[in-house]
């Protein structure tokens, strides 16, 4: 029996398969011949190593070129993040913190959005490819969609404040690891407390996850009204579903509207 023949791909199909990937932006207008340079370094001898002579100083490599350890950039971000006065100090501060590695691969930092005033804080997990090219969260579908849940209790950009967990894009858009989350977390509480909003919105499971400190998934917490701490007040906090979930899964918007209700009755005085 002869085999079946191996089917031709359009470049239709193709772009598909790269978007299954994660691979959905250039990072180069000229392609690159891997396959050549990893020739032209096999035929070159290697360098022989020299130790420096007494009395000379090896030469110093700079942070850039060592990442930290997960542990130590934890650590690190805890000691730096509450020293932000403000958010511009604190938007300064991710800028010049080299402690995720999710910052090598994004194109800008995910700061936030909208007033920083507002009454209303929502918190996202981490920004997506239209996010990450406009440097600003929820700009693709769910931000959409984000935007006509806010209008239907009456507010809009500029009477919400809106970040994420993560302010780098995760390659791919994949889901961002527990060590990236625990790295990026002291950044968002700070956030937090800066805004310091009368009513905080978690978007989806990880964030109430991590912003909560909650162990039960987004199906037994969305809904129910918790207390984030800040050190100086208790800031009432309600789960509810992330918008990709609801573009996903249409029939859980009818949950999240009774959601946005009591949100919009816990931010009338």
């Amino acid at each position: 029996m002869m085999p079946d023949p191996i089917p031709t791909l359009s470049a239709r199909d193709l772009l598909a398969f790269y978007l299954e990937a994660g691979v959905d932006c250039a990072l180069s207008d000229e392609p690159v011949d891997r396959l050549s340079e990893s020739e032209a370094v096999a035929d070159e001898p290697p360098a022989p190593r020299q130790m420096p002579r007494a009395g000379i100083s090896a030469p110093a490599i700079s942070r850039s070129e060592i990442a930290p350890a997960p542990d130590v950039a934890i650590m690190s971000a805890r000691d730096i993040a509450p020293t932000a006065a403000t958010l511009a100090e604190l938007r300064a501060l991710l800028e010049t913190f080299d402690g995720c590695a999710l910052k090598a691969t994004a194109t800008k930092l995910v700061f936030a959005d909208g007033n920083p005033e507002a009454k209303i804080m929502f918190v996202g997990e981490a920004p997506g490819r239209d996010e990450d090219l406009e440097g600003r969260p929820f700009v693709g579908r769910s931000g959409k969609l984000l935007d006509r849940m806010m209008n239907a209790i009456g507010l809009d950009r500029s009477s919400a404040y809106i970040a994420n967990i993560i302010p780098w894009r995760p390659p791919g858009n994949r889901d961002p690891s527990p060590q990236e989350t625990q790295i990026c977390l002291p950044f968002i509480r700070r956030q937090i407390e800066l805004v310091d909003p009368d009513v905080l919105v978690c978007l989806g499971k990880p964030s109430s996850q991590a912003v909560l400190e909650l162990k039960d998934g987004i199906m037994k917490t969305r809904g129910r009204w918790y207390d984030y701490d800040t050190g100086r007040r208790k800031i009432r906090t309600m789960p509810t579903f992330h918008p990709a979930y609801l573009l996903r899964s249409p029939s859980y918007k009818r949950m999240t509207w009774q959601d946005l209700r009591a949100v919009k009755k816990a931010l009338q005085p």
